[in-house]
């Protein structure tokens, strides 16, 4: 691409951004179409003599985004995925971010900015089709259809926390006695499975007394 702040057709281009790395993938061609869908929970209850139950908010669900990306390096003569590379690490465990004490990571954050859309979300699904090759078999032409879930509401004060994003608090954790049980650990039972697998114990009947452990 020649000029990567506009599309072929000298647009303004959609933008995906990963959220940790703040590396941009700038759209060949703006999306012809895109999908916004939400779900609510909720449920009913019973009212004699009537018609229609009455029904009770539960919860609201994130908004999902589901939108096909076109690329076509033909004109540059380069492999296509040269430009879709970016997006499939965003739905990879980004390294740097891998906690050092469990060894586990996620894949980052990302936002979706076209227009007045500003979406943050992470990427659920991604699907990338190739459809012209030169005569060795190098891809030049490609669709990506990708599934973003919405982790962020920006109509509310507090964003979200959980295993998403940096604003996560710290679990509580409790120190393990001499004769305790897993299961009995923290200010309310918890089950012994759950306390092990969460702080990688291996073996739940042998944890010297002296253990911290995470109970939530």
């Amino acid at each position: 691409m020649a000029d990567l702040n506009l599309t072929k057709g000298g647009l303004t281009p959609a933008t995906l951004t990963n959220l940790d790395t703040n590396e941009v993938v700038n759209f060949m061609f703006n999306p012809f179409e895109y999908t916004l869908s939400k779900t609510n929970t909720w449920q009913d209850k019973p009212v004699t003599g009537q018609n229609l139950p009455y029904i009770n908010f539960q919860q609201g669900g994130a908004i999902t985004l589901k939108l096909t990306l076109h690329f076509d390096s033909q004109a540059v003569g380069k492999d296509v995925r040269t430009f879709t590379d970016p997006l499939w690490k965003m739905v990879m465990i980004n390294p740097q971010k891998v906690d050092t004490k469990t060894g586990k990571g996620q894949p980052p954050p990302v936002v979706f900015d076209w227009g007045k859309l500003h979406f943050k979300a992470v990427i659920t699904d991604i699907s990338q089709h190739f459809t012209l090759f030169t005569e060795s078999g190098i891809p030049l032409r490609c669709s990506v259809d990708v599934s973003l879930r919405q982790y962020a509401d920006e109509q509310t004060a507090t964003p979200q926390t959980g295993t998403v994003g940096s604003n996560t608090s710290p679990a509580p954790t409790t120190t393990l006695v001499q004769g305790q049980r897993l299961d009995h650990v923290g200010s309310s039972p918890n089950d012994q499975r759950q306390v092990a697998e969460q702080n990688n114990i291996d073996n739940p009947l042998n944890v010297p007394p002296g253990t911290k452990l995470k109970t939530k």
